[in-house]
């Protein structure tokens, strides 16, 4: 008894041991920086770094600001941009690489790609294509429509790269969903005389729903945290910066341009907020679609 108590005791040390490096991440990178946040989100930038505790200032000065509630709207619009119509293609996708297709490997490579190269590369490239003067989409419709620095669609211009950008990771993740839904089902499907169509409605979509699920998530986070697109395709000097900047890139100028860190704070936790109200609401909803028996 004794010895299966060493025995039991030693194996807890040292699955501490091999956790510890995780631990010691999480609290350093993770945590702390973010009590840190919070403590500054209540207190007023200084000189040297240092800060002077004021309450809910920041706050109070930030639910005031209209540019605060524009970066709060631009976040969500471009949120319900990206999201819906970035999951249903990627769905599509997924679908189509699972078809019996010539070439399909090579088809998932060339979708996966967007995710490998640099963001800041792809926003450049995208950024060319959207010019007025001579930028390819342009020269197509023959009309010189100002994609960028037009106010009213410069937020959907960065909505379609972010969609191209994510679209084939997400339908990787649906692909490993849809690839793990037993053949039998299919096959008594069509033995029942289900169409194609029928057959993705009622087995593909009900069983790929646990990683839609994940993939609806992941991107509603990312839409909401969106920054570097925006920040590489529209210029500082644009007009239509105002309509195109999110919260992310408000803190980004708050905190690095106006070095006033405890405003910036103080948007961060907003945005952590607005995540984590966004994140319940579809963990609520998601017992009326999501399946996950086998």
């Amino acid at each position: 008894m004794n010895k299966t108590s060493k025995l039991s005791r030693d194996g807890a040390v040292w699955g501490l041991v091999m956790v510890a490096p995780t631990i010691i991440g999480l609290l350093v990178l993770n945590i702390w920086p973010f009590i840190e946040t919070i403590y500054m989100s209540f207190s007023k930038s200084k000189a040297f770094g240092t800060f002077e505790f004021n309450g809910l200032d920041n706050y109070i000065e930030m639910f005031q600001s209209t540019e605060f509630w524009k970066a709060t709207w631009n976040s969500i619009y471009f949120c319900i941009l990206t999201v819906p119509v970035g999951v249903f293609l990627a769905l599509l996708v997924a679908v189509l690489l699972n078809a019996k297709l010539k070439g399909r490997t090579a088809f998932r490579a060339i979708f996966f790609l967007p995710m490998v190269v640099a963001p800041a590369a792809v926003a450049m490239v995208w950024k060319w294509i959207f010019n007025t003067e001579y930028g390819i989409i342009n020269s197509i419709l023959g009309h010189n429509i100002r994609w960028l620095t037009n106010p009213s669609i410069v937020l959907v211009t960065c909505a379609i790269v972010a969609i191209w950008s994510a679209i084939g990771y997400d339908a990787v993740l649906l692909l490993s969903g849809i690839q793990n839904i037993s053949a039998s089902l299919y096959e008594a499907a069509s033995l029942d005389g289900a169409s194609k169509v029928q057959q993705f409605f009622h087995i593909t979509l009900p069983m790929v729903s646990p990683t839609l699920f994940v993939v609806l998530i992941m991107r509603l986070m990312a839409s909401l945290k969106v920054y570097d697109l925006i920040y590489m395709m529209v210029d500082q000097s644009n007009p239509a910066l105002t309509s195109a900047q999110s919260l992310m890139y408000l803190f980004y100028r708050e905190s690095f341009v106006a070095g006033n860190k405890g405003y910036a704070s103080a948007i961060v936790i907003w945005t952590v907020l607005l995540i984590g109200i966004v994140t319940l609401l579809q963990f609520a909803g998601q017992k009326k679609w999501v399946n996950y028996e086998v």
